[in-house]
């Protein structure tokens, strides 16, 4: 096994005598076998490949990492050196990075303690890749979940960080904290609500925060997510469109029109898709612009030798002149 300098004891205990896969996949056809036990022997199997599929990424981010690091001590060429060393081994540079960056994640979280590394073994490949992702206090509760031999995937990270942020986000009201610590609100329908309330304004946020206060239930909740979501998308796409900056529109009226008469979703996708007509015609005049200099270019360079080079370009021309004329059906 391949050591990086920077750790060369992690993991070392975690992987001895586990060197090789080593299991039976059940006979689909025996009928002897129940299906309860056909299904515990399925996923006992598929749980060692993930295992086994974890450990090799983190190792092999660490070989890549000493691969990168001694290149940038001692090689030439900016880099090529690495990456050649890729090309040989058909890995894409994205791909090595990736793996790097997994690697750094676990060494970031056995050095500062919050892992042992035998609960490695705990862990799904993009469970663990999530719980290096996340704020410290959500690593705490996921790696002391899978210390206590918690099987963690995905899911649990999902749960254990929605839980963390339905407990602790300044951005909520403490009466729905208090639902959510007594459970009557599920976590899972609370941390969408701070993730959109986080892309807004704080004096469009204290609008949605005063209606959860006055009405911390399940519908209010997931509508107020839904009205944050759409109040975010209008906000961030008027910004964009020059069209409202000629100081004809208030904005903030229109949205609270909208608002009142309960057609957020609709103004805010109208304003959407204004911009994006917007960014389309600057696209099309660029690309326009670009084709009749072209156009002009081989007129210049070609004569009256080239009859089918100037057929060419008088066709085009229809595309390329002061009046752009496409066919938009058959007819």
């Amino acid at each position: 096994m391949v050591q990086s300098p920077q750790r060369p004891d992690d993991l070392v205990s975690l992987l001895q005598g586990e060197t090789e896969l080593n299991f039976e996949v059940p006979d689909p056809e025996d009928e002897e076998i129940p299906e309860i036990d056909f299904n515990q022997q399925v996923d006992t199997a598929w749980l060692v490949c993930d295992r086994f599929d974890l450990q090799n990424d983190i190792w092999r981010g660490r070989i890549l990492r000493a691969v990168r690091d001694r290149e940038k001590k001692g090689g030439e060429g900016r880099g090529r050196g690495f990456l050649n060393w890729l090309k040989d081994r058909e890995i894409s540079k994205s791909q090595a990075y990736s793996l790097i960056e997994l690697a750094n994640s676990a060494d970031t979280l056995l050095e500062e303690g919050k892992l042992d590394p035998a609960a490695i073994n705990n862990f799904s490949k993009r469970a663990f890749v999530e719980t290096a992702q996340s704020p410290p206090q959500v690593q705490q509760l996921v790696t002391d979940a899978a210390q206590s031999g918690d099987r963690i995937t995905r899911r649990e990270v999902k749960q254990l960080s929605d839980e963390w942020v339905a407990m602790t986000s300044d951005l909520l009201p403490d009466e729905i904290k208090e639902k959510a610590a007594d459970r009557s609100l599920p976590p899972k329908h609370i941390a969408p609500l701070v993730k959109e309330l986080e892309k807004l304004p704080e004096t469009h946020q204290k609008e949605i925060q005063k209606e959860a206060a006055e009405n911390p239930d399940l519908d209010t909740v997931k509508q107020l997510t839904a009205d944050a979501r759409n109040l975010a998308k209008y906000l961030d796409a008027a910004a964009q469109v020059q069209t409202l900056n000629n100081g004809t529109v208030d904005l903030e009226m229109a949205l609270e029109d909208a608002l009142r008469v309960g057609c957020l979703n609709v103004a805010s996708d109208l304003v959407k898709q204004s911009a994006q007509l917007e960014q389309t015609v600057v696209k099309l005049y660029t690309t326009w612009k670009r084709l009749a200099g072209i156009a002009d270019r081989l007129y210049v360079d070609t004569g009256a030798s080239t009859p089918h080079l100037r057929s060419l370009i008088s066709c085009v021309e229809r595309i390329s002149g002061p009046i752009v004329e496409v066919p938009l059906d058959d007819t």
